[in-house]
C-alpha cells in the first residue's frame, strides 16, 4: 500500500513528464529577473505606475481558481506577492499548463502591476516559466511546520514553512555587519586563523581531534581563537578581531552547541576596563541597528542594554547569593566540604577553580537578569590573564551577563612569558587527568617571549547574542544546522 507522501510524488513526477513532452525544460540554467518582490513593492509605493512589465521569481505557496482565471502567491528571499493569470490574456495552451504546477514549484512569471478592488498588490501576468519542479509537497501547514526536531534537522523546510524563523536568521546576519561595522570603525583589523591546530589552546575545553594523513599527525579542531590572534599582536598587529567557528568536545544544552561562532578582538595598550568599554559598545550599536532600541524583553522581563552596565566584584557577588566567601577555603576538598553543606553533590575531582565555577552557575547566573559584568577572578580559574593590581590571588577578568547567561568573557592579557609557563605548568598539576585543561603551546610562549604589549582581550558568543535580541530561549534556535544525533 503506498503511502500518501509516495502518491503525490507519483503525481508530481508525471506533471514532470508533461512538461518535459511539451519540450519544455523544467530546470532551465537561469531566468532574468527586473526586480526582487521587495523593490517592485516599493517600486509601486512610490510611483503607481502599472505600465512598466517587470519580471519576478518565487516559489509557489497558495493558489486558487475562479473560472477563467487562477491566482498564485509567490515568495522569494525579499517577500510575497500574489499573481493573476487569466484564460484570455495568456491563451489556451499556457493556461493549460497551470495544471502541472502545484504549491512549491518556482515559477518566473512577466507582467504588470495593479491592485485589486481588496487592495492587494498584484502582478497581471503575461508570461510565465517553469524554474524548479517541486517534486515533494511542502509540510501540510506550510505557514507553520510544528515538528521541532524535523525543523532542524530539514532547515530548508522550516525556512520555507516559517516566515519567523526565518527571520531570525536574518536578524543574525545583521548582527553580524553590524559587529564588524562597530570594529572597523574603531581601527580593528578582521583576520584568518587556522581551524586545524597543533595545539588545542586559548579555553578550557575538550577539543575534537582529528589526523592528517600526509603528516601522520593529530591535529585539534581550534577551541578558542586567542593564542594565534595575540601572536598577531606580538607581530605587531595592534587591533585584530575575528568571527569564527571554533569546537569543543562537550554536551550540547539549550546554550551550547559543538560548534558555535566566536567573536575575539585584542587590542593593545588596554585592559579589562577598555574592554568593558567595547563591550557596552558593541551591544549597544547592534542592538540600536538590527532593533532599533537598546531595550528588549526577555521571559515577560524588559532588558535594557544601554548604559551603563552593571558592576559586581565575583568574590561579593558569591558570598551574597550563598554564604560562601570562597577566600575562606585554601583549597578545593575544604571548599567541596563546605558546598556539600548546601546540599550541592560535586565531583571529588574537581578543583577548586571548577567548584567555584560550580557556586557562580548555581547561585549567581540565575540573577543577573540586567547587564553586568562579574570582576575580578581568583587566578586558579584564568591562565591566560594578568593578576590583578594589589591583589596576587585575583586576575583582572570579567565575564558578562544578560538575561542569565554568559554573553562575553575577558582579561587584561597575561604578557610575562615565564609567568605565563609557571602558570601552564601548575594548572597541568592541578588537573592531571581532566580532558577540560589548557594545554601548553610552545610556538605560543616563545612568541611571548618577544615581547607582547600590554593588551586587553575579549571573547563573544554570536549565537547567545543573537538568542538574546531574538527571545530564544534556545541554541538550535539561531544555528542554520545545528548538531543532531545520525539518525540510522
Amino acid at each position: 500500500m503506498t503511502s500518501r507522501l509516495e502518491r503525490i510524488t507519483e503525481q508530481r513526477l508525471d506533471s514532470l513528464n508533461k512538461i518535459r513532452a511539451r519540450g519544455i525544460d523544467p530546470y532551465p540554467h537561469s531566468y532574468h529577473l527586473s526586480h526582487t518582490i521587495r523593490e517592485v513593492i516599493a517600486l509601486f509605493e512610490q510611483q503607481g505606475d502599472s505600465s512598466q512589465d517587470v519580471s519576478l521569481a518565487g516559489r509557489v505557496m497558495s493558489r486558487r481558481s475562479i473560472g477563467k482565471m487562477s491566482f498564485l502567491d509567490i515568495r522569494d528571499s525579499s517577500g510575497k506577492i500574489q499573481l493573476s493569470l487569466r484564460y484570455d490574456l495568456l491563451g489556451k495552451e499556457k493556461y493549460k499548463f497551470l495544471q502541472d504546477i502545484d504549491i512549491g514549484d518556482i515559477l518566473g512569471a512577466k507582467g504588470k502591476l495593479f491592485r485589486t478592488k481588496s487592495g492587494e498588490l498584484t502582478l497581471e501576468v503575461s508570461d510565465f516559466a517553469m524554474l524548479s519542479k517541486s517534486l515533494r509537497p511542502l509540510p501540510e501547514k506550510w505557514h507553520g511546520l510544528a515538528d521541532v526536531e524535523k525543523r532542524y534537522r530539514q532547515r530548508y523546510l522550516d525556512l520555507i514553512s516559517n516566515e519567523e524563523n526565518r527571520n531570525i536568521f536574518v536578524l543574525r546576519s545583521k548582527t553580524i555587519t553590524a559587529i564588524r561595522h562597530f570594529l572597523d570603525k574603531l581601527g580593528f583589523m578582521e583576520v584568518e586563523t587556522p581551524v586545524l591546530q597543533p595545539h588545542a589552546g586559548g579555553a578550557l575545553a575538550r577539543p575534537f581531534v582529528t589526523h592528517h594523513h600526509t603528516l601522520d599527525e593529530d591535529l585539534y579542531l581550534r577551541i578558542a581563537l586567542e593564542l594565534h590572534l595575540k601572536r598577531l599582536v606580538v607581530g605587531g598587529f595592534d587591533k585584530v578581531y575575528e568571527m569564527g567557528r571554533v569546537f569543543r568536545n562537550e554536551g550540547i544544552s539549550v546554550e551550547h552547541n559543538p560548534e558555535f561562532t566566536l567573536l575575539e578582538c585584542y587590542e593593545a595598550y588596554s585592559d579589562y576596563d577598555d574592554m568593558m568599554t567595547l563591550v557596552e559598545g558593541i551591544f549597544v550599536h547592534v542592538a540600536e541597528e538590527v532593533l532599533g532600541s537598546t531595550k528588549l524583553v526577555c521571559r515577560g522581563q524588559t532588558i535594557d542594554l544601554g548604559l551603563p552596565w552593571q558592576r559586581l566584584y565575583l568574590r561579593e557577588a558569591v558570598k551574597n547569593s550563598c554564604g560562601i566567601d570562597f577566600e575562606d577555603y585554601p583549597d578545593a576538598a575544604s571548599l567541596r566540604a563546605r558546598m556539600a553543606e548546601l546540599g550541592m553533590d560535586v565531583e571529588p575531582t574537581k578543583g577548586k577553580g571548577r567548584l567555584i565555577e560550580e557556586l557562580i552557575s548555581t547561585y549567581v547566573e540565575p540573577k543577573l537578569i540586567q547587564p553586568t559584568f562579574l570582576l575580578d577572578y581568583p587566578v586558579e580559574m584564568s591562565p591566560l590573564a594578568k593578576r590583578k593590581r594589589g591583589d596576587d590571588q585575583l586576575v583582572e577578568r570579567f565575564e558578562g551577563f544578560v538575561n542569565s547567561m554568559e554573553v562575553a568573557n575577558a582579561f587584561t592579557e597575561l604578557n610575562d612569558p615565564i609567568e605565563q609557563r609557571e602558570r601552564f605548568g601548575q594548572q597541568l598539576k592541578e588537573r592531571v587527568g581532566d580532558e577540560d585543561v589548557e594545554l601548553a603551546d610552545e610556538d605560543f610562549l616563545q612568541a611571548l617571549e618577544y615581547g607582547m604589549p600590554p593588551t586587553g582581550g575579549l571573547g563573544m558568543g554570536i549565537d547567545r547574542l543573537v538568542m538574546l535580541l531574538t527571545g530564544q530561549q534556545s541554541i538550535r534556535e539561531v544555528i542554520l544546522f545545528p548538531q543532531l544525533k545520525t539518525k540510522e
